[in-house]
């Protein structure tokens, strides 16, 4: 049986993610929050801010300022979450 969550991205109710797909606090909140398209939606914007920002994911305050982008993306915590100027998901400019 598929399991659903009430997506906080998508605003209704949708197939969940399989398994928590980060780790630690963060990651439950998501695994009971978001939906695999939520998720999807996530991973795009992650790009974008890992590219805008010039983000190394092994850098301790690089995964800082994205766990804050996370927290305003997912649950509107904080003063990030929006998408970087140009962002586009679509791809297209």
């Amino acid at each position: 049986m598929t399991r659903t969550v009430q997506c906080v991205v998508l605003k209704k109710e949708s197939e969940g993610l399989d398994a928590p797909n980060y780790p630690g606090e963060i990651g439950i909140r998501i695994y009971e929050n978001v939906s695999q398209e939520g998720w999807k939606q996530w991973l795009t914007r992650l790009s974008a801010i890992i590219n805008e920002n010039g983000l190394n994911t092994a850098d301790v305050k690089s995964v800082e300022l994205i766990e804050k982008h996370m927290l305003g993306f997912f649950f509107q915590e904080g003063d990030y979450g929006q998408a970087p100027a140009g962002f586009n998901a679509g791809g297209g400019k």
